[in-house]
């Protein structure tokens, strides 16, 4: 018997309810998605953009405090792909109205860039995201083209 069953015979019981007369149980709360996840759905056609995530911020958006992640070098780089504000968060919130502190504005603007620019706005952290099998997959595929 599943556990919805099983509270709604409780409840029944302790308030002389039949099954019939109670409101319906809500659904079960879908499972949290990690920013991982996130990344790789969002990213499914275009790998390499989740293996920069992984160099860029190890899959974060935010630091321990639950502020906005930045580089720690002192640059204007933020969130996720350490996209740097002090170029791009004016453009991407009066042009596109994406917010490069949320994640998903990061994301979008990390996919707006690789659309106009490729890889280059990531060409610091090359050493290693080059590393990666999707990069791999990449230089395959351009080889055989």
């Amino acid at each position: 018997m599943n556990i919805t069953a099983s509270v709604a015979i409780a409840v029944s019981a302790a308030f002389n309810v039949t099954p019939a007369q109670m409101p319906p149980l809500p659904a079960p709360m879908p499972q949290v998605q990690t920013v991982k996840e996130y990344v790789e759905q969002y990213f499914a056609d275009e790998p390499i953009l989740a293996a920069i995530a992984s160099c860029e911020s190890q899959y974060r958006q935010f630091d321990k405090n639950g502020d906005v992640l930045k580089n720690s070098a002192g640059s204007s780089a933020v969130g996720l792909f350490q996209i740097m504000s002090s170029i791009h968060s004016d453009f991407a919130d009066d042009k596109l109205g994406l917010d490069i502190n949320t994640l998903q504005g990061n994301a979008a603007y990390a996919r707006y860039l690789y659309d106009k620019q490729g890889l280059k706005p990531w060409e610091a952290s090359k050493a290693c995201w080059s590393k990666s099998q999707a990069y791999k997959n990449m230089q395959a595929l351009a080889l055989n083209k």
